[in-house]
């Protein structure tokens, strides 16, 4: 009788090692097909920007077209990243520096809990430059982001001209310079 059991055994070793062959030769041959949405394309300098539409903390959206003409510090944080806790007030001090020139920072916040989380944070911090929401993350996906804080630098032609990883003295005198350069220009 045990041989008879034995013949009834199944070798799930061999099944799960034929499915990955078999998966591994799908692979294969879709990346050796022209398909681009199999293609990863980093985001870098030198290209056009992603547009969004996100509403601020007052309902009214507001989309990065809207500031075709100006130099655009795009920030992708979170309130509870300590990191971008500690940009915030060079960001302030930024945004009030550049007010009224063709400079706009747009502070996109992928909270899960939206404006509930943001405008208690925007309010504590006493920040006025425009917060948008973005729960879904959809803008952390369309920028390529792997953490928070993440920001851009857009120039008035629409095109990223810096990428910056981690938080960042936005008021730096070199990073001033840096921004007034990219408006006159």
């Amino acid at each position: 009788m045990k041989p008879q059991l034995e013949r009834k055994k199944v070798d799930y070793r061999t099944i799960i090692l034929v499915v990955l062959a078999v998966i591994a030769m799908v692979v294969l041959f879709l990346l050796k097909q022209d398909n681009s949405y199999l293609k990863y394309s980093p985001l870098e300098n030198g290209r056009p920007a992603s547009d969004f539409t996100l509403p601020g903390l007052d309902g009214k959206m507001v989309s990065l077209f809207d500031y075709k003409g100006h130099v655009v510090l795009v920030n992708i944080w979170a309130t509870w990243c300590p990191p971008c806790i500690e940009e915030m007030p060079s960001m302030e001090a930024l945004y009030k520096e550049f007010k009224g020139e063709n400079f706009e920072i747009l502070a996109i916040s992928i909270d899960a809990m939206g404006a509930k989380a943001v405008a208690p944070f925007i309010k504590k911090y006493n920040l006025s430059f425009p917060a948008l929401l973005d729960p879904e993350g959809t803008t952390k996906i369309s920028y390529q982001t792997t953490g928070v804080p993440e920001s851009f630098i857009i120039n008035k032609q629409g095109i990223i001209v810096e990428k910056i990883i981690g938080p960042r003295n936005w008021v730096a005198p070199e990073v001033v310079r840096y921004l007034r350069d990219l408006i006159r220009s």
